[in-house]
């Protein structure tokens, strides 16, 4: 049916404390038998998404890794680095009182990444391995962050909220990475799925966004396209609530 579904994944795909994708897998089996590519677009790392993708049998549909910033290829190595040494630079010529607010996970260790996600050190120290982005913890004021965005974006760096954290990037998103992988995949009908600020452009790009439910997370205010259907919510959170929007898709789709 040349449908291509893509997803985010901490807080949509996976739930937002367990990390667990187990609810959702009715859906993903029926995307399965139906030969559908299912497309991880995360903030996490390639390193990161290996693991995930083998474990979710992806195949070798490719992947949207860093927030749109790079692509994981399964069976091509993974290589780069130039993106997050030129961001980690910039980081050492704002000023001091704002670098102090924003602590990055390249300033810390292992243990305090995963303090601050939940995951096993093991886990982030694949977390840790960057090469387009920079996420870290805010604690400062708006001021102060609208400061620190101005400051960086003298040498080409953006910061946008995601579920957790603040992330620093080259600008690119989801949705341009979206758009390559579509051309890669030949794809003709579109599902996108996610539930923070940083999925947005993802979800207005897509035939289908479905915005999923995540107390914990920023979340998202209304959308132009959510009173046509273009745009539509979950009830349910996490994995729950991106099953059951498949599969309502799904037969939506197919009925078509």
């Amino acid at each position: 049916m040349g449908l291509v579904v893509f997803t985010d994944l901490d807080g949509t795909l996976l739930d937002h404390g367990s990390y667990s994708w187990e609810a959702a897998r009715p859906a993903l089996e029926a995307l399965k038998a139906r030969g559908v590519p299912v497309v991880l677009a995360t903030s996490k790392t390639a390193a990161e998404v290996a693991v995930l993708h083998d474990a979710l049998d992806l195949g070798d549909t490719p992947a949207i890794v860093e927030n749109g910033a790079g692509l994981y290829r399964p069976g091509e190595a993974i290589s780069g680095g130039a993106d997050y040494a030129r961001i980690r630079q910039a980081l050492q010529d704002v000023p001091t009182e704002l670098r102090a607010v924003f602590e990055g996970f390249g300033d810390v260790s292992e243990a305090r990444v995963a303090e601050l996600t939940g995951l096993s050190e093991e886990a982030a120290a694949l977390a840790r391995q960057r090469m387009y982005s920079e996420p870290g913890s805010w604690t400062g004021t708006d001021a102060e962050l609208s400061h620190f965005k101005a400051m960086l974006g003298m040498y080409g760096v953006s910061a946008r909220h995601g579920g957790r954290f603040l992330t620093l990037s080259l600008g690119r998103t989801k949705a341009d990475a979206m758009r390559e992988v579509m051309d890669m995949l030949g794809a003709t009908v579109t599902i996108a799925l996610g539930d923070a600020p940083n999925d947005r452009e993802m979800l207005e790009t897509a035939d289908y966004g479905v915005i999923v439910r995540n107390d914990q997370g920023t979340g998202l205010p209304p959308m132009d396209g959510e009173e046509d259907g273009h745009i539509r919510r979950t009830e349910a959170p996490g994995p729950e609530g991106w099953a059951e929007a498949v599969l309502a898709l799904l037969n939506e789709i197919e009925k078509d």
